[in-house]
């Protein structure tokens, strides 16, 4: 069933029908989305302008700038339509071409919001000049955070304050505050009985909507943002689930061994305490930096710095081997399969004493080695639940399932609390 149009998309396509020959005609005379969208920044700077001017040249009850500056307002936001339009329809559309449109609209909003300020700081409308600073802040937020989620695969959409809606607030706000001026007077001016100030004015015309879209600008930058969590969510879990999976079942189908089961913790939701369970506790080791255990069986991967000849390996800083508990303990290095798919880690560099960490079979669990500026000594951090945890053992919980699909209850991170220097046990629940 085909979904029915919104009312702002029938608009949209209402106006598309009136501009697409002149939208031909542009093609015909070889001007392309970049020219057009160039063009609107340019018309942009002209509006800009006649608001310094008339900051510089004008008087405070002259508001025929602010009339002319409306009218160039949603004249420049007419090829904010015309650059989309000839990208279409003369097949011109391009990824540099999106990049391009969106950039320079955010300058001709900055730009002519630049002017609007000026213009109601000169004339002394201070609190019109902080609600336009606000809309401004809205403004950027809301065109951000769609450019942002998009960035990150999912689509981000909607709102009553898209960059249409305020171009067509402060153009005709601003047009017919122009117009009107004649008309009411440069002193109008309405009071309420027991209000010592006026609650209206002229100036009022113009700088009403531009509290307004201050408002409604950054709700829906807040909508968006939330639309995104959601969305974000939706796209993460599955990939989590899934990355769970293939790391148990690397676990398991890496392992030999005697089986034994994790006890958990032995102190009710008290998580600051250590955690007993059934695991052999590896001997300190030089250079340690933390270890991995998981079901079915008490084998160990252990993680030290990779340190020769009394440097560290810059471009493999972490070591990660075997202690093979069902063997004798004994140490072993990680075959082929394990290196390349279960248990390696991928290191990249940051700076000269930081890299980023990721296990070749987990990559949505980053971490991160980096010196201590309190010792001086090289740690692994993991940020869980907001929280930075120097890491020391991470254990991966299964409760049953099959070889090819166990059932991967949490991943548990256990360390030091960075912050408060405690104990804590934090939980990944898959």
């Amino acid at each position: 069933m085909q979904q029915a149009l919104s009312f702002r998309t029938k608009i949209q396509f209402g106006i598309y029908t009136v501009i697409n020959p002149v939208v031909r005609v542009l093609i015909r005379l070889g001007l392309t989305p970049n020219m057009i969208t160039t063009i609107g920044l340019v018309l942009n700077i002209g509006v800009a302008g006649i608001f310094i001017l008339g900051a510089q040249q004008g008087n405070r009850g002259d508001l025929s700038y602010v009339g002319w500056a409306g009218a160039l307002v949603l004249f420049a936001g007419l090829f904010d339509m015309l650059d989309g339009q000839v990208a279409r329809l003369g097949k011109m559309s391009s990824l540099y071409g999106a990049l391009f449109d969106s950039v320079l609209d955010r300058y001709s909003e900055l730009i002519m919001f630049l002017g609007i300020c000026y213009y109601l700081i000169a004339h002394h409308y201070f609190l019109g000049s902080l609600f336009a600073f606000i809309a401004l802040i809205g403004s950027m937020m809301v065109s951000y955070i769609r450019a942002r989620a998009e960035g990150l695969g999912i689509e981000c959409k909607g709102g009553l304050m898209q960059r249409p809606e305020r171009v067509i607030t402060i153009g005709v706000s601003a047009l017919a505050c122009g117009c009107l001026a004649p008309l009411l007077g440069p002193d109008f001016k309405v009071f309420v009985p027991g209000i010592p100030v006026h609650v209206f004015e002229t100036m009022s015309i113009f700088t009403l909507p531009l509290t307004l879209m201050a408002f409604m600008t950054n709700i829906t930058a807040y909508n968006r943002l939330m639309d995104s969590k959601k969305a974000l969510a939706k796209k993460e879990k599955p990939a989590l689930q899934t990355n769970a999976v293939v790391l148990a079942f690397l676990v398991v189908a890496t392992s030999v061994g005697q089986p034994v089961s994790a006890k958990g913790l032995t102190t009710g939701q008290n998580q600051d305490k250590p955690v007993v369970t059934s695991f052999p506790v590896p001997k300190p080791l030089p250079n340690q930096l933390f270890y991995l255990q998981r079901d079915p069986n008490a084998n160990t991967i252990m993680c030290t710095l990779n340190v020769k000849n009394g440097q560290l390996d810059k471009d493999d800083p972490v070591h990660v081997f075997w202690i093979r508990y069902t063997e004798e303990s004994q140490h072993k290095e990680l075959s082929y399969i394990q290196r390349t798919f279960a248990y390696g880690i991928k290191a990249r560099a940051l700076s000269n004493e930081e890299y980023e960490l990721n296990f070749v079979s987990y990559k949505k669990f980053p971490l991160r080695l980096a010196k201590s500026e309190r010792d001086s000594g090289y740690y692994v951090y993991a940020n869980v639940n907001q929280k930075k945890v120097i890491l020391k053992r991470l254990y991966v919980h299964i409760e049953g399932g099959t070889l090819w699909k166990p059932n991967v209850k949490y991943i548990q991170v256990e360390g030091v609390n960075a912050s408060t220097g405690q104990n804590t046990v934090e939980r990944i629940m898959v």
